[in-house]
């Protein structure tokens, strides 16, 4: 972490916190498409450091400044050149934009506007050269342009200079404690002459883990006290009607068709409220009324503390913007808690401790596999 110097009095807060975890077997980490930093904070929880990052997002990047330090390069990533502008690292992390992949919209995939934005992340890899690259991406990365997104996208990875050896799994954040049913791909890339044969890890919480799901009631055990970001938004007195007919862990398609409230051809996770003993549905970053995710049993919309509770921040994690921008940081954003096991499952690659495999044979049988087969394994348990 950078010293305290130019932090809020919050700011200072959570690096004196983070700062705990980060003075023995210090990873320096890049971080490209940061957001407000989820997937940073996972892995500075594990004993990794961001030194350098990148967003686009104005509010993301004062949310990141407030957390992180000034660490953050706002503006546009090709505008970078890595070799000149980015300090060396030993891991690169980041999401690279997912509209033209997500299952919520149509899927033009590698033809989409911000589908290649992902060359740029292979651009800061090829750059680095770092020890390993953790991707993180939407499902639907899967089916993009019937299998072809995948397949390129893997090639690319894993022909990058000296070869990396590519291993995606597809999580459900809710099975490493994380209060919500949040699926996304992780990429976990390997120098393949480093010899290190990473494997994801398993499930902790759960049925048949040692621990149960983390359920929404846990999530928001004294919620109401949060200081931070925890504004209840204005709510028309028709919505409120309309939540009053919708049970817990119901939505709009619960409402009866002969009540005057019922509009056809609304979609299932419109007006979706929380059920309280199990996980939330996923927190999604954008949409108009009736995609904010709503509490039970109070009829009204989530605040944004309570949608960063079920996104597993702590409450000294500050964000920046108006409700609605800071509502989208929070959808955007990687479960810091949904990554932590990861984190830990690579630090054996840092420390030296580890048996030697020649991955280049692995990843060689893996680039010649059927992509069919490939997909199964990272969409199995």
């Amino acid at each position: 972490m950078k010293t305290n110097q130019n932090l809020t009095p919050e700011g200072v807060q959570i690096n004196q916190r983070l700062s705990k975890h980060n003075k023995k077997n210090q990873k320096n980490v890049i971080s490209l498409f940061s957001g407000c930093g989820g997937l940073d904070l996972g892995f500075h929880l594990e004993g990794y450091e961001t030194i350098w990052a990148n967003d686009f997002n104005h509010y993301a990047c004062e949310t990141f400044k407030k957390n992180f330090g000034n660490i953050i390069v706002e503006g546009d990533i090709e505008d970078i050149d890595p070799l000149k502008d980015v300090p060396e690292c030993d891991i690169i992390l980041g999401g690279f934009p997912c509209q033209d992949f997500s299952l919520l919209w149509k899927q033009p995939g590698l033809n989409g506007e911000r589908g290649n934005l992902y060359k740029s992340f292979l651009r800061f890899i090829d750059a680095k050269k770092p020890k390993a690259f953790v991707a993180e991406n939407v499902k639907g990365l899967l089916t993009a342009n019937n299998g072809k997104a995948i397949r390129q996208i893997l090639h690319d990875f894993e022909t990058i200079e000296p070869g990396y050896l590519v291993i995606p799994k597809l999580y459900n954040f809710a099975d490493y404690g994380v209060p919500q049913f949040r699926e996304r791909i992780l990429f976990v890339g390997i120098r393949v002459d480093l010899e290190f044969e990473f494997k994801h890890p398993k499930a902790t919480h759960g049925p048949n883990c040692s621990q149960p799901y983390v359920t929404v009631e846990e999530a928001f055990q004294g919620v109401s006290e949060a200081k931070f970001n925890n504004e209840h938004q204005n709510i028309a007195p028709k919505t409120k009607a309309l939540l009053e007919l919708i049970p817990e862990g119901g939505n709009f398609s619960d409402i009866p068709k002969d009540n005057p409230l019922y509009v056809k051809g609304m979609i299932s996770h419109v007006y979706r409220r929380i059920k309280r003993d199990e996980p939330s549905k996923t927190i999604i970053a954008a949409g108009g009324g009736g995609t904010w995710g709503y509490h039970y049993p109070e009829p009204r919309p989530l605040t944004n503390r309570e949608r960063a509770r079920i996104q597993s921040f702590p409450d000294d994690f500050i964000f920046e913007g108006s409700i609605a921008e800071v509502r989208r940081q929070i959808g955007n954003a990687v479960p810091p808690q949904g990554v932590r096991a990861l984190a830990k499952a690579l630090l054996p690659l840092f420390t030296g401790k580890y048996k030697h495999t020649d991955i280049r044979k692995i990843r060689d049988e893996l680039m010649n596999s059927d992509l069919d087969k490939r997909i199964k394994n990272i969409t199995s348990k």
